[in-house]
């Protein structure tokens, strides 16, 4: 056997050894590459989620208002010595007391409310302020769920600001209209009383039945309690101007002497 046909024992161990480094390295490269994709995939998961916006809280739509508020919104029967009237209110207390316009009940020598569950009761004044056209009764008796409504915003009231208004216009009972507040700090003389100041001015349809029924804002919130509407014609229909008392001068008017709102 020539010495070029054979392989020395070392020669061969030497390319065992370095096929095996080979190897090795090989096996050590595959699994950086198995272990990085991964990695890559979730770093790009990771960016992909962080890149997704978080939802955010979204304006409840006038429906949505209105279906959480209308159980608040009582329709407020008087009789007086000429006959009949008719206005609005809003249960503001877990009491049950119930925020209306005064010039409803000025005269009246009883009160009668419905609920919008349809329970009917009498009620009695607990106070009345002349200077916001406001009062607070006291119903004889509550339905079996009572849903007070949701009072003061947590948004600034601004011209432009949405509002609902719900209440009994012409005897159409729990009705909503929309609109916007169209001034602030408006002066009104309604026809035989005095002069109402730091009027919530609004565009939202309000009629006779309207009165003391509540205004709110975009989240159904009680801002405030209509009390009078623009009256050029001299006929009591809507003119595209109604007003309403702020909620804080409601419940100031209203406070002294009665319940705690």
């Amino acid at each position: 056997m020539s010495s070029t046909a054979a392989e020395h024992p070392r020669r061969r161990r030497r390319r065992i050894l370095v096929a095996a480094a080979v190897a090795t390295v090989v096996v050590v490269l595959v699994g950086i590459a198995l272990l990085t994709v991964p990695t890559a995939l979730s770093s790009q998961s990771a960016a992909t989620a962080s890149a997704t916006p978080t939802p955010t809280a979204t304006t409840p739509t006038v429906a949505e208002v209105y279906a959480s508020v209308v159980a608040s919104v009582v329709v407020v029967q008087v009789d007086l010595a000429d006959g009949t009237g008719l206005g609005s209110g809003v249960v503001v207390d877990e009491s049950g007391t119930i925020l209306t316009a005064a010039h409803v009940i000025t005269g009246a020598s009883a009160i009668r409310i419905t609920f919008a569950d349809g329970t009917e009761t009498t009620a009695t004044v607990a106070t009345t302020d002349a200077a916001t056209d406001t009062a607070s009764l006291t119903p004889a008796a509550l339905p079996g769920i009572l849903v007070p409504a949701t009072i003061g915003s947590s948004t600034p009231i601004e011209v432009g600001s949405a509002v609902i208004a719900i209440g009994n216009p012409l005897g159409l009972t729990a009705s909503a209209s929309t609109g916007i507040v169209s001034g602030l700090d408006r002066t009104a003389t309604p026809e035989g009383q005095t002069s109402l100041t730091g009027l919530i001015q609004f565009d939202a349809a309000a009629n006779p039945g309207s009165s003391g029924g509540p205004l709110l804002d975009a989240e159904g919130a009680v801002i405030g309690i209509v009390v009078a509407l623009a009256n050029p014609s001299g006929d009591d229909s809507f003119a595209g101007i109604g007003f309403a008392v702020p909620l804080g001068s409601a419940l100031e008017g209203v406070a002294g002497g009665g319940p705690e709102l």
